[in-house]
């Protein structure tokens, strides 16, 4: 199986060292998947990292800017910038969360005429991580010792495939899981309809786009849809059981962290 986008650079900065991860949960997983956040952390020591997790954090204002509330999210930024700003290294399960971090933090800062926060801001954002790119590329894991014997179809979010250019990382550590039988998602790279304040406001082309990426999903005869994002998780899940396909969707850390 390949990935349509350029994989990302793998300059394993990290391999060799035992690194301090800050670990970034974010509100979504924190709320509703928890399971996500425990294999993380099981991930991360079993790769050798010191996991500490910053209580004071919270969301990271993703929803309001991407809604348009740019400046009601400054204060997620300035917080976020303040828990995490001495980490070694931040670590997320989730693209389109650290893509926030990475890609709009320093807009938003500009915007509101922070110079200070855009340099705090600048300082922090190449240290903030999404999981499996930290694994594969940072610290040059290719085997975490996953067992986990079911056919597995992968879906690269957008945030994590077009802003951060994961490309291939969650794939590779996939193909390092013994039983696994990885088959590749037709039309991959397109977006599964999420968005999302997208798949409120605009509920009829959300679902029509969702329509047809479960399409592609059962065409693959997986058993599991899985994905470095568990917002597209969300919307792919409920999408799967209404039509009680028997599929199910589960994020790429919990696969990793089977034995």
């Amino acid at each position: 199986m390949s990935s349509a986008s350029p994989p990302a650079s793998r300059g394993t900065r990290f391999a060799g060292t035992a690194v301090d991860v800050a670990l970034f949960i974010t509100c979504l997983n924190d709320t509703l998947f928890p399971q996500t956040g425990r294999a993380t952390v099981s991930l991360l020591e079993g790769a050798g990292c010191t996991v500490r997790f910053p209580a004071e954090q919270t969301c990271c204002g993703q929803m309001h800017a991407n809604s348009g509330y740019g400046r009601e999210a400054l204060p997620l930024v300035r917080r976020f910038v303040d828990v995490f700003g001495d980490a070694e290294a931040v670590v997320a399960p989730s693209g389109s969360c650290v893509a926030m971090v990475r890609d709009q933090y320093a807009h938003l800062a500009r915007e509101a005429r922070d110079e200070g926060l855009a340099r705090e801001v600048q300082a922090l954002a190449p240290r903030v991580f999404e999981l499996t790119q930290f694994l594969a590329d940072e610290l040059g894991v290719q085997d975490v010792g996953a067992v986990f014997p079911h056919r597995v179809t992968y879906h690269p979010a957008c945030h994590a495939l077009r802003a951060l250019g994961i490309g291939d990382a969650p794939l590779r550590l996939l193909r390092g899981v013994a039983g696994l039988d990885l088959v590749e998602l037709p039309q991959a790279t397109s977006c599964c309809g999420f968005g999302g304040t997208f798949a409120v406001k605009n509920a009829d082309t959300s679902a029509a786009m969702l329509t047809d990426k479960l399409r592609a999903v059962l065409d693959t005869g997986a058993e599991v849809v899985c994905a470095a994002d568990n917002s597209c998780l969300m919307h792919l899940g409920g999408g799967l059981s209404r039509q009680r396909s028997g599929v199910r969707a589960m994020h790429v850390a919990e696969i990793l962290a089977a034995r």
